[in-house]
């Protein structure tokens, strides 16, 4: 029983991601284009998510300014520190909903990109992270989710220049999945386009 039980997580993470793929693969495209730009331009990446987001966005920073699966020059990336331990911070109820934003202000200009991350599309801290950014003429990157596919408020907060992943599914865990996936193809682009296609690569 439960040895069916995990082969269902695998199998629904493996078709959620099937499904996705085609539709998502412009957006996380025009998602890396924005990254490239700004951080061959000497901007810097400010990453921010509530609860788990959280943790998926400092991964990012890692890879970023380390290295993904090759060697390269550091590129510039920070992940704001919040209360990445609490899942339930990705809420609309989430205390202290200024934190983010707060860093964003002081740390954020113009060029800079703010990678942000919502399963729910409805963090309260995380939608005002967003609204710093625009207000120092920063681009956003969104890695939402929201059982409608629409990205909830965060979603509906975007510009137009703004790049929104939005993954239509009512499972955070199944979003999660998705979204480090995602961060992994930006990686994975961004070394691409600096270093040139790896041999052997797909």
């Amino acid at each position: 029983m439960l040895e069916q039980r995990i082969q269902q997580h695998f199998i629904d993470s493996a078709d959620l991601k099937y499904q996705v793929g085609p539709a998502l693969s412009k957006p996380i495209s025009q998602a890396m284009q924005a990254l490239l730009a700004c951080v061959t331009s000497g901007g810097k990446v400010l990453a921010c998510g509530a609860g788990v987001s959280g943790l998926l966005a400092a991964q990012f920073a890692a890879h970023f300014v380390g290295r993904f699966e090759r060697e390269r020059p550091e590129l510039a990336a920070i992940a704001l520190p919040g209360d990445a331990t609490d899942p339930a911070a990705d809420t609309p109820e989430a205390i202290d909903s200024d934190r983010f934003a707060r860093q964003v202000r002081a740390l954020g200009q113009a060029g800079d990109v703010l990678l942000v991350l919502s399963a729910s599309g409805q963090s309260s801290v995380v939608l005002a992270a967003v609204t710093a950014a625009h207000a120092r003429d920063m681009t956003v990157v969104a890695l939402l989710g929201h059982a409608a596919g629409s990205g909830g408020a965060i979603g509906r907060a975007l510009r137009e220049t703004d790049v929104q992943v939005s993954v239509p599914h009512e499972r955070a865990a199944r979003i999660h999945e998705v979204h480090l996936l995602a961060l992994h193809c930006l990686c994975d682009g961004v070394d691409a386009q600096l270093l040139g296609e790896q041999e052997g690569s797909t």
